[in-house]
């Protein structure tokens, strides 16, 4: 099958749309599959190279940190992609690269998937003042992009279930994303010591590790006001492991709230050792409700790490309280979970620990290509039936 892969997002960015690209290419082509990716380039200058088509393009943080806009005309593009003729084109991103997708696909005359990966709603803040206005702007758009579509891919139950209340009417499919399961894995216990010393970590006390971008619209600064409440003997240590626009306020708050002692900010860290950071705690912390794929979190359970996590639908059906991590609300669940957390010892820990894996397996690359691959052959199933009626 001739896949077309279009993203306005790509190395060396570092996010949940790169990851959830690269890692969709480097599956199809293991399984036979003939790829190319439309994307943006770093510079004006537009360019292909092993299969990835670069589109012009300029800096656009004013935007949106790290965000690029397509400045270069993609005739040229298209046309060579209409020649390659693909049988699916899967666009991953709403605004550069999603018109080009939009026109190879019905001048090819094949579906255009698109994987809804981002809740807008969380990031109106940049462009629009008012909560009202800005969902109002984002269902709008988002039904406009639908109805270009052939179907719609959404990695969890959460974003299929906004979209289906911004009143989209093309199919919806849930795929959760994966993960390279051979890129991550856990570390025996007595190794973390070493490996904390290692980090400049403390050897001793309860580590919860935040991995992820430090913005504001996922709610980091919960973690740190909640830590506060902790009585200092019984307070754990949390480190952000990352960077992003967020940081520097909530180093801020840390310092006001006398926390510095108990919080760490590791900075951008190369991502061949964000493992070790998992791999060094004892419970991954998050207080978002803006995940959409929770890549993250499935990165956490395949070293072994279990969950502590802000309620959210889209970790339904991923924790279980008490059997691969805590979920919680308010303070007072918080305080709960991190109470039971601290009370466990190694024979429970090694317990919960052994479930994060087993939830692991559940994501793996090979399972996210395998569902993906199903939504594709169904939407030419039904293009060949509609064909011959």
């Amino acid at each position: 099958m001739k896949i077309l892969l279009t993203t306005d997002w790509w190395v060396p960015a570092v996010n949940g749309v790169v990851r959830s690209v690269l890692l969709l290419r480097q599956q199809l082509i293991a399984q036979g599959h003939d790829v190319k990716v439309l994307t943006l380039s770093s510079t004006g200058h537009s360019y292909e190279e092993d299969g990835i088509i670069y589109l012009g393009s300029l800096n656009a943080g004013r935007i949106y940190p790290g965000a690029r806009i397509r400045c270069s005309t993609t005739g040229h593009w298209r046309e060579e992609l209409r020649n390659w003729r693909p049988d699916i084109v899967h666009s991953q991103c709403e605004f550069s690269t999603f018109g080009p997708a939009w026109r190879i696909s019905r001048r090819c005359g094949c579906p255009l998937v698109h994987t809804y990966h981002t809740v807008y709603e969380d990031y109106t803040r940049y462009l629009i003042p008012s909560v009202h206005y800005g969902r109002l702007a984002v269902q709008q758009f988002t039904r406009l992009i639908a109805a270009r579509c052939t179907a719609l891919v959404a990695p969890t139950n959460k974003v299929r279930d906004l979209l289906l209340d911004y009143n989209v009417k093309c199919p919806i499919y849930t795929v959760p994303t994966g993960i390279d399961l051979t890129a991550f894995s856990p570390v025996k216990r007595e190794e973390r010591p070493a490996l904390r010393r290692q980090l400049g970590l403390p050897e001793e006390k309860i580590l919860l590790v935040a991995v992820g971008r430090v913005a504001a619209e996922k709610n980091p600064e919960l973690l740190v006001q909640f830590l506060a409440q902790e009585r200092p003997e019984d307070r754990p240590t949390l480190v952000f492991v990352g960077d992003g626009p967020y940081r520097a306020e909530l180093e801020q708050l840390t310092a006001e709230l006398g926390l510095s002692d108990w919080v760490i900010f590791t900075g951008m860290i190369a991502p061949e050792k964000v493992m070790q950071y998992y791999q060094a705690g004892d419970a991954f912390a998050c207080a978002s409700r803006s995940e959409t794929q929770g890549l993250t979190y499935f990165e956490a359970l395949a070293c072994g790490l279990p969950l502590f996590c802000r309620e959210d639908t889209c970790l339904d059906g991923v924790v279980e309280n008490g059997w691969n991590g805590w979920l919680w609300n308010d303070y007072d669940e918080f305080h709960a979970a991190l109470s039971a957390l601290r009370a466990g010892d190694e024979e429970r820990w090694t317990e919960l620990s052994r479930n994060a894996l087993d939830t692991a397996e559940r994501y793996s690359a090979e399972n996210f290509a395998r569902q993906v691959l199903n939504v594709y052959n169904e939407l030419l199933e039904r293009e060949d039936l509609t064909a011959t009626v």
